[in-house]
């Protein structure tokens, strides 16, 4: 199986597919429901939820291989962010960080997310500790008669960073007052695009000019904000603009450095290092 995932929207056509995935996802997860994957239950997907909620698949080398499912937050639908209804993932392709990407996926469009999981469900309730839920409450399901676990995750905190290489070593500062180094960049101003608060960073930062036109985005990614209690963050990478540059740093920057991989370990932070990670991936950094 390719380890690319693609997330796109559902469609009707994938309602084959997609139940049958649901069903084998269902009884692997819920062993102690009775008549789980089928029959009313399996209606009521079909006929319910692939009509009346937000619904995602993931693929996998041309394979739906996990199914999403969003519902307005809220007891009257009118809370913040959404609520994740379903969250499935066939068997065969469980453990390759595809149910991982769909929540991201999820808190990217909504922000904050609430969903209920199953006491039972033991797996379930560590990936969504693993990716920052906690417990909001606990209530016993009409339906089952099993108990659900209520848990909540904040929106993730949104930057965008500048990837610049020089001799195969990426651009990184550091802020006045702290040890850690960062990759340039910063948050958004409201009503900023991605491209215009990251050109408007740049000069902030490093007094550099870099048109927002001329940034290209590279990839996202998704860590625990450093120094941020445990909240997650989406940042959103961009390269392009001048390659010579002599910065200039701003007041609230102590310095900047070019930092191979060891370096990059060691002095910064872990978003940072998962970009690393990628640039190594892609050849651009050496391992």
């Amino acid at each position: 199986m390719s380890n690319e995932v693609i997330i796109r929207r559902y469609q009707a056509a994938d309602q084959d597919i997609v139940s049958d995935l649901w069903s084998r996802a269902a009884r692997q997860a819920h062993p102690f429901l009775v008549g789980e994957g089928e029959g009313e239950r399996a209606r009521i997907l079909r006929e319910v939820y692939l009509v009346r909620a937000e619904n995602w698949v993931a693929e996998c080398g041309g394979t739906v291989v996990g199914l999403l499912g969003l519902l307005p937050a809220g007891r009257n639908g009118d809370g913040p962010g959404a609520e994740v209804g379903g969250l499935f993932v066939a068997p065969e392709a469980q453990g390759a960080g595809v149910g991982r990407q769909l929540v991201e996926h999820a808190a990217a469009r909504h922000g904050a997310l609430s969903l209920e999981v199953f006491e039972e469900n033991a797996r379930a309730r560590r990936f969504y500790a693993r990716l920052g839920f906690s417990e909001r409450g606990r209530r016993t399901d009409e339906e089952t008669g099993h108990p659900l676990v209520a848990l909540e995750r904040a929106a993730p905190l949104k930057s965008v960073s500048w990837l610049h290489l020089r001799e195969g070593r990426l651009l990184s500062v550091r802020t006045r007052g702290n040890d850690t180094f960062y990759l340039p960049g910063g948050k958004y101003e409201p009503g900023e695009t991605a491209r215009e608060a990251l050109s408007r960073e740049l000069a902030e930062e490093l007094g550099l000019v870099v048109p927002a036109e001329e940034l290209r985005e590279a990839f996202v990614i998704h860590d625990v904000a450093h120094g941020k209690g445990g909240r997650r963050l989406h940042m959103t990478c961009f390269t392009g603009g001048p390659q010579d540059i002599a910065p200039a740093p701003g007041r609230e920057i102590a310095e900047y450095a070019w930092f191979d991989r060891r370096e990059a370990h060691e002095r910064c932070a872990p978003a940072h290092r998962q970009v690393v990670g990628r640039l190594i991936a892609q050849g651009l950094m050496q391992g």
